[in-house]
């Protein structure tokens, strides 16, 4: 553990959110105090434990609304810590606490099925922040179908999902998803044909201005390898480049099973796009926000040979202007 790992000012209170239970993993005991007592201020309900162990015994005894967790823990690592909570009891929201600055560590923490990852030293109002958005989404009031466009069933060729009950099938097999997985699917549905950056997506899936972009990169991955019949060569989630991802057209999704599928069309993403094997969109050596290959105006037609595998498709530095 670092020493002095905590930073910056604390938040003003919840904002009027009401107070969930929160469980705080970490071995060190100033930081889980100092991480708890700004969450308490803030009016949510705190548990904490010291190890893999205890955390998951309270977990069991009381199912939280959502889990701070350290992932450098004494035994079990906090990523082993994540996936037997997922085991125990589906879906929680997750906030990983990591002393390392490796990309490698973030994305294995999002891939393990974190909702989001802080790093220390971190800034108490941050996180209080953090953990208030992550509740928001987790949280989102349930739909009354025929009240909105945005209720009732959300329907593809293959997909259906149910945002009242939370389901998602593909057809008619139901998908594992995290509730941030279920969220960025849920506004892709919501959005066919219509290409969003990153940043975007950031900002309305997740509820944030800031962050770090491979979050996105990698939750839009994990969906692909789920609901994709090949994550290589995704016909449903499509890259954009230069810009980002969107949703095909329900008649593209239609002609995606078949032999001539795409025909008249210009190629849509086509690259490698690892999936369930866990190996990261981003080469070694390069950052969510500097892509290997750089960025071309949309104007531009697509180059030959395609990008190198694990190109990402929307700069960090670029911010599409919002209609």
């Amino acid at each position: 553990m670092q020493s002095n790992p905590i930073g910056g000012d604390a938040g003003h209170g919840a904002n009027g959110q009401a107070p969930a239970h929160v469980l705080v993993v970490d071995d060190d005991p100033t930081v889980a105090e100092v991480v708890a007592g700004y969450l308490d201020r803030a009016g949510h309900d705190v548990a904490r434990a010291a190890d893999g162990p205890s955390a998951l015994a309270r977990f069991a005894r009381r199912r939280p609304d959502l889990v701070v967790l350290d992932l450098m823990l004494p035994g079990m690592d906090g990523f082993e810590v994540c996936r037997r909570m997922r085991e125990q009891g589906g879906p929680v929201p997750v906030i990983m606490l990591t002393a390392r600055g490796d990309e490698e560590d973030r994305v294995l923490g999002l891939e393990t099925g974190a909702d989001d990852y802080v790093t220390k030293p971190f800034s108490p109002r941050e996180l209080v922040l953090r953990v208030g958005s992550v509740l928001r989404r987790a949280r989102l009031p349930v739909p009354v179908p025929g009240t909105s466009p945005a209720a009732g069933v959300l329907r593809t060729a293959a997909l259906s999902l149910d945002p009242a009950a939370r389901r998602a099938t593909r057809e008619g097999a139901e998908l594992a998803l995290t509730l941030r997985e279920f969220d960025l699917l849920a506004f892709f549905l919501r959005h066919p044909g219509r290409a969003f950056s990153r940043e975007e997506l950031m900002s309305e899936v997740w509820g944030w201005d800031f962050g770090d972009l491979s979050t996105v990169t990698v939750h839009v991955r994990r969906l692909r390898a789920k609901i994709e019949h090949d994550p290589a060569r995704p016909r449903l989630i499509q890259t954009v480049w230069g810009v980002g991802y969107r949703l095909a057209e329900p008649e593209d999704m239609a002609a995606g099973g078949s032999a001539g599928a795409g025909a008249g069309r210009p190629p849509q993403d086509t690259r490698p796009a690892p999936g369930a094997e866990g190996v990261p969109d981003i080469p070694a050596g390069a950052s969510a926000s500097s892509p290997d290959t750089p960025p071309r105006s949309p104007d531009t037609p697509p180059r030959s040979p395609d990008p190198s595998p694990g190109s990402d498709p929307s700069p960090g530095s670029r911010r599409s202007a919002r209609p």
